[in-house]
């Protein structure tokens, strides 16, 4: 929306003077800088930091994690296999398009000035905003799969294999470079250099059209404020089946074999739960943010649609949500591999495998 356009470069520094030039302001003394203000100057701060280093970990780690679940060797299926896969081949997507050529290049945007002369910001937000799709959507579709597989006995057998697990990837990812194919025509190819939404520029006359409105509320629906419902209806659905059926097996179980031995069709739901509820609070806590600045300003828009940051409405959410829901969006790119390992001991096993492969060889 036109309103959008008055937020201005969130990320570059108010003086010429370096990305860390607002740090002195963080605690200075001045009584008309007010708290929100200086949060946001400690976090611009932070993000010139902040975002190399986090590029410098959530790609290795994407890869290894790719690497490690491609050889098959961490005790899972074949369907649960190729979601994590999928997963983590999104993240680093999102970690190049989105991280790297994005915000790294606003914060030091004195040094990438250079992008302003290269006509690519469209193709860019295409690319980017489908693999933001997908990265949410591989998530849902895996915790429905866990769902299904706890919950659904019946389906199990059928819907949770490896060869359903990839058409449902395939026709996600289809769909979501299908639906950001808008954005080529939507925005220019010149970058804005600022940390917006849209970091694309693009035309007044379009901004205002229908067909803006339509695609950028769709875009907000269906990617992360739809999945992130779905995912939490799901995960309560899926806790609330085990919890019922955990109590009546466990009471048939020690009745009938005593509690010497460990019910091995308990241990199997227990790690699957483990690892849906892994991926799925990774998701909802990182997301959190991010999702609920999206619907704040959209209902900030829908009740005073005369109303928005031009005029400084005190209505309207804070910029410090904005910039520290992308920091924490970002960072739910490279957590997934260490919630696995903490959690899964095979996983474990084969990434200690892989890492010391290189140095094995080179022994011998």
């Amino acid at each position: 929306m036109v309103r959008d356009r008055g937020i201005g470069k969130s990320n570059v520094p108010a003086t010429g003077k370096g990305v860390f030039s607002l740090a002195p302001y963080i605690f200075s003394k001045n009584p008309w800088i007010t708290a929100d203000t200086r949060i946001s100057y400690l976090l611009k701060t932070i993000q010139p930091v902040y975002y190399p280093v986090l590029a410098l970990v959530a790609f290795p780690v994407n890869v290894l994690t790719i690497v490690v679940l491609s050889r098959g060797k961490c005790g899972l299926s074949k369907g649960v296999t190729r979601y994590l896969i999928a997963m983590a081949t999104a993240d680093l997507l999102v970690v190049i398009l989105d991280l790297v050529l994005r915000h790294i290049t606003i914060v030091y945007w004195e040094v990438f000035i250079f992008l302003m002369n290269i006509p690519v910001c469209n193709v860019h937000a295409a690319l980017l905003y489908a693999a933001n799709d997908c990265s949410v959507w591989f998530t849902v579709m895996f915790t429905f799969d866990r769902f299904v597989a706890i919950r659904c006995q019946n389906l199990k057998a059928k819907y949770c294999t490896g060869r359903t697990a990839a058409v449902v990837l395939g026709i996600v990812a289809t769909l979501s470079c299908l639906k950001n194919i808008f954005w080529y025509f939507l925005l220019s190819g010149i970058y804005g250099m600022s940390n917006m939404p849209w970091f694309c520029q693009a035309k007044y006359s379009v901004m205002i059209s229908l067909s803006w409105t339509v695609v950028e509320f769709g875009n907000f629906l269906f990617t992360p404020v739809i999945p992130f419902v779905v995912i939490l209806l799901l995960n309560v659905l899926t806790i609330r089946q085990v919890l019922v059926a955990s109590r009546a097996r466990k009471r048939l179980w020690s009745r009938s074999r005593g509690d010497i031995n460990k019910d091995p069709e308990m241990e199997n739901r227990r790690k699957s739960l483990i690892l849906l509820l892994v991926v799925s609070a990774n998701f909802i806590v990182l997301w959190m943010l991010f999702v609920v600045h999206i619907v704040w300003k959209r209902l900030v828009y829908l009740r005073r649609p005369s109303v928005g940051y031009i005029t400084g409405a005190t209505t309207t959410p804070p910029s410090t949500l904005s910039e520290l829901g992308y920091m924490l969006q970002l960072l739910s790119c490279c957590t997934n591999t260490a919630l696995y390992a903490l959690t899964q001991s095979k996983f474990r096993q084969q990434m200690g495998e892989v890492v010391k492969s290189p140095f094995t060889r080179f022994l011998r």
